[in-house]
């Protein structure tokens, strides 16, 4: 059971979820505090990608609840989620390939609209025009932000891979969200991409007061800007906390290693012979 302090903007509660005979996650609890940097780690096929899309509510858990800001949204739909201040990021690029860098970003913006169909026919007359001025002032801080003002009218499916899953931040950016779902946002990607990738991260957490939880698989990456770290493995959580104290843990060696403690205490005692 985890402890829900009075800073904690999402906690998830013995979290379980199976697809027919197969158990993606298993009684998984953790909390994660406001402008936290919250990684989430573990092998291929270990549960990640399956408990964003419980919190995102792309799945609805079979067993457990998440409370986000104090509110239970276990059943709420997606888009009521995005509503509450939940955005995210997909390991599979999602942007609309046959639009501009603009317009997929301003599609983000969609759900803080308060102009409908029927008010937005009178554009000149009824606010609307404001509103979408407003909304573009603030699309354009966070294409200056990720420096990518050079591509703004680009076609998106015209663009680099590096390129599109910084479009893809942006427009997630644009929810304006209190929580920033991140799955693998540096995968594919060289050195340099990933060091401006991580550096965008960072200061969306501290500057923009956002609080992240991310996916990723480059330890290094992991090591440096997490605040704390959860360990998935088959479906299980094996170990939360500093990420120091989390990558010397020995489950966390045999679930990435496959190392066991047992090899170690051979290989020690060998080594003792030999001297």
């Amino acid at each position: 059971m985890v402890q829900l302090r009075a800073e904690t903007l999402l906690e998830c509660q013995d979290i379980s979820l199976s697809f027919g005979g197969v158990k993606a996650l298993r009684n998984i609890s953790l909390a994660v505090r406001e402008h936290e940097l919250f990684s989430i780690i573990g092998p291929n096929g270990a549960g990640k990608t399956s408990l964003l899309n419980c919190i995102s509510g792309r799945y609805h858990p079979q067993q457990g609840n998440i409370r986000f800001n104090g509110e239970d949204i276990t059943h709420y739909a997606p888009n009521k989620r995005c509503q509450a201040g939940i955005g995210r990021t997909f390991q599979n690029l999602a942007l609309y390939d046959h639009m501009s860098v603009l317009d997929n970003i301003m599609v983000g913006r969609h759900h803080l609209l308060k102009n409908n169909f029927f008010t937005g026919s009178f554009y000149w007359f009824t606010g609307a025009q404001r509103e979408e001025l407003d909304h573009r002032k603030q699309v354009e801080e966070i294409i200056d932000f990720l420096e990518i003002p050079h591509i703004r009218k680009e076609t998106a499916g015209t663009l680099s891979y590096g390129l599109r899953k910084r479009v893809e931040l942006a427009r997630a950016v644009a929810l304006k969200p209190s929580l920033l779902l991140l799955d693998e946002p540096m995968a594919g990607m060289n050195h340099e991409e990933k060091e401006d990738m991580a550096r965008y991260i960072i200061e969306l957490n501290e500057e923009w007061g956002i609080t992240i939880i991310m996916i990723e698989h480059d330890m290094g990456v992991v090591m440096d800007i997490s605040s704390r770290v959860a360990v998935l493995d088959f479906g299980n959580k094996i170990k939360e906390g500093f990420p120091q104290e989390v990558m010397v843990d020995r489950r966390v060696k045999e679930a990435y290693l496959g190392e066991d403690a047992s090899d170690d205490s051979a290989k020690a005692q060998e080594n003792t012979v030999v001297q």
